[in-house]
């Protein structure tokens, strides 16, 4: 067995590290039953609905201007103006390369601040995931790149090809490269020839982002991240995929 403190937990959110102002965090992930009992039957019966998920978290306030308050209120207004959803990915293993996590693209439904005279005053958020709650792996944990390279991750196999497709993030959490970054996704038969999966937006020099991929059909067996830098100046970005 593998047991894990819950120390080593850690939450990105769109282009930030959230994890050093949070204490806590949990993921949920439910399928619809729909009740098909009928005359005549002893026991109920279901089938199989929809699929949802939710990811949770909280921990102490910081009204910094770029810390965890100010990033939440650009979210919200964000999402408020023009729909921009959130990109979280929970990491309960700590972001670590080939370590389990789950990723989704959702709405933050709920932040709530609260303080007490004797206490430290403390947020709580909550992530409505949009398109499902896939589990996955980190291809690349905090990666950080300084010059114009295409830097490719170390494979992860699965043993074997799927073929439902994938599911895959992007958390560009510091950027002062001077040209533009391609991230991607790719696949391998033998861990030898590579071929695109999930190409993500390019992203412009000097810019953090996130982003959510997904594509359908078969995955091969191994799967790495790819980094293609076209300046010089430090990039650290995190890519995770899900099988589905």
């Amino acid at each position: 067995m593998a047991f894990v403190h819950g120390k080593s937990t850690g939450v990105l959110i769109n282009a930030a590290d959230f994890t050093a102002w949070l204490n806590e965090a949990s993921m949920s992930g439910e399928i619809d039953a729909t009740e098909t009992t009928v005359f005549g039957q002893g026991n109920k019966t279901y089938i199989v609905g929809l699929a949802d998920g939710k990811i949770t978290f909280g921990g102490l306030f910081d009204g910094g201007s770029t810390a965890s308050d100010a990033l939440t209120a650009t979210m919200r207004a964000n999402a408020i103006s023009n729909g921009t959803a959130v990109v979280a990915t929970y990491m309960p293993e700590g972001n670590v390369y080939g370590k389990r996590c789950s990723i989704a693209q959702g709405v933050l439904t709920s932040y709530e601040v609260s303080g007490a005279v004797a206490d430290v005053n403390e947020a709580k958020y909550e992530v409505q995931t949009d398109g499902g709650l896939d589990s996955g792996l980190i291809l690349a944990a905090a990666t950080s790149v300084a010059t114009a390279t295409t830097t490719n991750g170390t494979a992860i196999d699965n043993t074997a090809l799927t073929s439902s497709g994938a599911a895959a993030v992007l958390h560009v959490t510091a950027n002062a490269n001077a040209g533009a970054t391609t991230f991607k996704v790719q696949h391998s038969v033998d861990n030898s020839v590579w071929v695109d999966l999930i190409t993500f937006t390019s992203v412009s020099a000097s810019t953090t982002s996130f982003q959510r991929g997904t594509v359908t059909g078969t995955v091969n067996r191994y799967l790495r991240s790819q980094a293609t830098t076209a300046g010089a100046g430090n990039i650290t970005f995190t890519i995770a995929a899900a099988r589905r």
